[in-house]
């Protein structure tokens, strides 16, 4: 029986989920970047392994920081020491927990006044090993929210940045405030926390107070300020080339790479005009991308993997002849 094996850049066993050192070894022997390209291009790739670092943001924000508009370009000692920082880091044994659905998720959540910040973990011993770390930047209209408000949002963001592995399981949830409890059971709360709030009994959760001396994980993790150009996420596994922000699909181009690529790194094909990026926008909100795979959230509530164009005929065939297939004899 296979002890273990590589999956997307990652070595998978029963226990743990570890980074492969074949796929770290191009980090280990890059150079300084020396213009944006290739500070975007390290950054990307080392995104792509975000989920094994504690504080990735705090860590990469000197080199993150050249990425702005209007900012000349200056690779100084602050972006050297973060540069060689995340190197290290990421040539370091990295190993998370593998998520194990029949023990409780627990879910620490915290927001500060311009990021939201979470930490999925399950107890082993009695001990938390942390699953997956996770933070994003609030954009304007958020950073406008009260602070009752945002405290709800960072659970919401958490719910659906974990949501595959949250569904169906059992979750306790760690907050900074006791009045939340209370918000979550108001019936004249504003009609964007009414919507929240529905979306929450999807879950089966237990909100639990906690303190913020014991909430410092989550709450460092919230108070990191990010580069916008950092909420993008690596959807490929080799060293990004010039095009890395453009999903990298064999052709034929299939049919949904705009949205991919909207989806991914908010990019709209180069002749577009406003009516069709404004479709796009619309289309893109009943997509998710998880790498390697595109899924159409359906009205029926069930999720559908978008299929490439040498695929649909295998699918057909089995549809049809299958003996499960409608079709009997055909």
């Amino acid at each position: 029986m296979v002890e273990q094996g590589i999956v997307l850049g990652h070595i998978i066993s029963s226990k743990s989920i570890e980074v492969n050192p074949a796929k770290i070894y191009v980090i280990a022997q890059l150079p300084y970047p020396s213009c944006v390209r290739e500070v975007r291009s390290f950054l990307v790739h080392a995104g792509f392994y975000r989920c094994f670092i504690k504080d990735f943001s705090k860590k990469a924000l000197p080199v993150s920081s050249l990425l702005q508009k209007d900012i000349d370009f200056n690779f100084d000692d602050r972006c050297m020491e973060a540069f060689d920082c995340l190197k290290r880091v990421l040539t370091t044994t990295l190993i998370i927990k593998a998520p194990d659905s029949t023990v409780p998720f627990e879910l620490m959540c915290d927001a500060s006044n311009y990021a939201l910040g979470a930490v999925l973990a399950q107890r082993v011993d009695r001990l938390p090993r942390v699953i997956y770390y996770a933070s994003k930047t609030l954009d304007v209209a958020q950073a406008n929210y009260t602070t009752m408000e945002n405290e709800l949002l960072a659970i919401v963001f958490a719910l659906d940045k974990f949501r595959s592995y949250l569904l169906g399981s059992h979750v306790i949830i760690f907050i900074d405030h006791a009045a939340l409890k209370y918000l979550l059971k108001k019936v004249d709360s504003k009609p964007t926390l009414i919507r929240w709030m529905l979306w929450l009994q999807e879950f089966d959760l237990d909100i639990c107070d906690r303190s913020r001396a014991q909430n410092l994980v989550v709450d460092h993790i919230s108070r990191i300020e990010r580069a916008e150009e950092e909420d993008t996420l690596a959807i490929q596994d080799d060293f990004p080339n010039e095009n890395l922000l453009i999903v990298s699909i064999p052709s034929p181009t299939p049919w949904f790479a705009n949205i991919v690529n909207y989806l991914v790194a908010c990019i709209f094909p180069p002749l577009a005009s406003r009516d069709q990026i404004d479709k796009l926008k619309s289309d893109a909100k009943h997509y998710v991308w998880d790498d390697p795979y595109l899924w159409n959230l359906c009205s029926d509530q069930v999720i559908r993997r978008c299929l490439l164009d040498y695929e649909i005929d295998s699918v057909l065939q089995f549809c049809h002849s299958s003996a499960l297939g409608g079709y009997l004899g055909i």
